[in-house]
C-alpha cells in the first residue's frame, strides 16, 4: 500500500477544518437571520440573504465567465429555484421551532434521497434509524413541549427543497463549481426577493439594518460556499457525508448558546438519531457524487 504523502494528508486535514467552519458559518447566520426576523419577517430575512448573498458570490465567483449549455441552464434555474424555496421555508421554519430541530427535520430531504435506491440490509438500518428521530420530532403529543406543526411542516418541505437542490445542483456544478452557486443564488433571489419585499416592505430599508443583513448573507452563502468550494475536490466521499451529519448537532448547540432554545431529552435523542442515520449512510455507502451544503 502506498503510504500517504504528508502534503496530501495537509491538504485533506485542511479541507475537514474549512468544511467544519463553513457549517458552523451556516449556523451562525442562522442565528443572525433569527434576530431579524422581529423587524423584517422570515420572508424579508430571506429575501435579504439571497440578494446580498448573490452580489458577494458574484464578485468571487465572476458567472459571467461560464458558457453553460441548453441542459446545463435547465439544471441551473431548477437548482436556483429549490434554493430560493429552500431557504423560504428553512427560515419560516425557524421563525417556529428551535433551530436545532429545525436543521435535523430539513436534513431528512437529502438522507432520503441518499436512501432512495438503498438494497441492502445496512441501509434498512440507518432508514429505521432517521424514522425513528423523525417520529420523536413530529408534534404528536409526546412533548411537554410540543413544536408548532406549521413549523414541522416548513422544515419538512426545506427537506425536499434541499433534495432537489442537491440533484440539479451536482449536474450543473460539476463543471462549473463555484459559478454554478453564483448563478443559482442570483436565481433564488429573482423568485424570493419579490415575495420578501410584499411581506416586509419598506422595513427592509430600516436604517442600521444593513449590517446585520451584510453579516447574514456572508455567514450563510458567500463564506461557506466559497469554503465548500475549497473542500468538495480534496475530501473522500464518506469523509464529505459523515461531517455533514454534524449539521443538526451544531444547530442545536447554535440554538442552545445563542438563542436559548433548549431541548427536552427526547429531541436530544432524535436528534442524535437522525445524526447518526445520515453519518452511518455516508459512512457505508458506495461511492457518489458529493452533495453540497445546504441553505
Amino acid at each position: 500500500m502506498t503510504p500517504r504523502s504528508p502534503f496530501k494528508s495537509y491538504s485533506i486535514a485542511l479541507s475537514v477544518g474549512a468544511l467544519i467552519v463553513a457549517m458552523a458559518s451556516i449556523q451562525a447566520g442562522a442565528v443572525v437571520a433569527k434576530g431579524l426576523f422581529p423587524l423584517v419577517g422570515a420572508a424579508g430575512a430571506t429575501a435579504l440573504r439571497l440578494a446580498l448573498g448573490s452580489f458577494m458570490l458574484a464578485a468571487v465567483w465572476r458567472p459571467w465567465r461560464m458558457r453553460p449549455g441548453a441542459r446545463e441552464v435547465r439544471s441551473i434555474l431548477i437548482y436556483g429555484f429549490a434554493m430560493g424555496w429552500m431557504n423560504l421555508f428553512f427560515y419560516l421554519s425557524l421563525s417556529r421551532i428551535p433551530l436545532g430541530i429545525a436543521v435535523a427535520l430539513e436534513f431528512t430531504g437529502p438522507l432520503a434521497l441518499a436512501m432512495a435506491s438503498s438494497r441492502r440490509a445496512l441501509d434498512f438500518l440507518w432508514i429505521a434509524l432517521a424514522a425513528l428521530g423523525l417520529l420523536a420530532l413530529l408534534p404528536l403529543g409526546f412533548e411537554s413541549k410540543p413544536l408548532a406543526p406549521a413549523g414541522v411542516i416548513f422544515a419538512l418541505a426545506a427537506g425536499f427543497c434541499w433534495a432537489l437542490y442537491i440533484w440539479f445542483g451536482q449536474k450543473a456544478g460539476a463543471v462549473h463549481g463555484g459559478g454554478t452557486a453564483a448563478l443559482g443564488t442570483l436565481v433564488a433571489a429573482v423568485v424570493i426577493v419579490p415575495i420578501g419585499i410584499a411581506h416586509a416592505g419598506a422595513a427592509l430599508l430600516t436604517q442600521g439594518i444593513f449590517p446585520a443583513a451584510c453579516a447574514m448573507a456572508a455567514l450563510s452563502s458567500a463564506l461557506p460556499y466559497s469554503l465548500e468550494m475549497f473542500a468538495l475536490p480534496r475530501l473522500p466521499t464518506r469523509t464529505f457525508g459523515v461531517l455533514m451529519s454534524l449539521s443538526p448537532a451544531l444547530g442545536a448547540l447554535s440554538g442552545l448558546w445563542f438563542l436559548r432554545e433548549s431541548l427536552t431529552a427526547i429531541q436530544w435523542v432524535a436528534i442524535a438519531s437522525i445524526m447518526l442515520a445520515s453519518g452511518g449512510s455516508a459512512a457505508t455507502s458506495r461511492p457518489a457524487a458529493l452533495a453540497p451544503l445546504p441553505d
